[in-house]
């Protein structure tokens, strides 16, 4: 079930291989993420000190979320991911030029998952091109309707 999605992403860039992290939560982010409180949009993922962490993604803090804990929408999160998936992925960032795109939240066995994207950026005729072709299949699309 996709609770969040980055749509910008695939606008943005090459997705060459999409990887599954778990995140490291607290509780009523959970709770707010599975109410859809969540954004993408502007988020992205870095790697530090061997690790992985999801920056910039806005969870919402539901109205009846306890008192006693402190919320901060905008926290860095921690994306669990075995040590040889993040050793692959420091290497192909670190020297091929890739980058890591968050894509989306969605729920496995009722945990809270996060989809990374292994992506190139797009440069602005690439952009051009991929809007062109997406019109063109809808024009064929319309055409072998009538």
């Amino acid at each position: 079930m996709r609770l969040a999605e980055n749509r910008k992403a695939g606008h943005d860039y090459f997705i060459e291989e999409r990887l599954e992290a778990g995140l490291a939560l607290m509780g009523w982010e959970v709770k707010a993420i599975r109410a859809g409180r969540s954004q993408l949009k502007e988020a992205y993922v870095i790697l530090r000190n061997g690790e992985a962490f999801l920056v910039g993604c806005h969870i919402s803090p539901l109205t009846s979320a306890s008192t006693h804990v402190e919320t901060d929408p905008t926290r860095t999160r921690k994306l669990l991911l075995h040590a040889a998936e993040l050793d692959r992925l420091i290497g192909r960032v670190e020297r091929a030029g890739y980058t890591l795109v968050p894509l989306d939240l969605h729920l496995t066995r009722g945990r809270v998952k996060l989809e990374i994207g292994l992506a190139k950026g797009k440069k602005q005729h690439d952009k051009r091109a991929a809007e062109k072709d997406r019109q063109w299949q809808r024009e064929k699309q319309r055409l072998l309707r009538a």
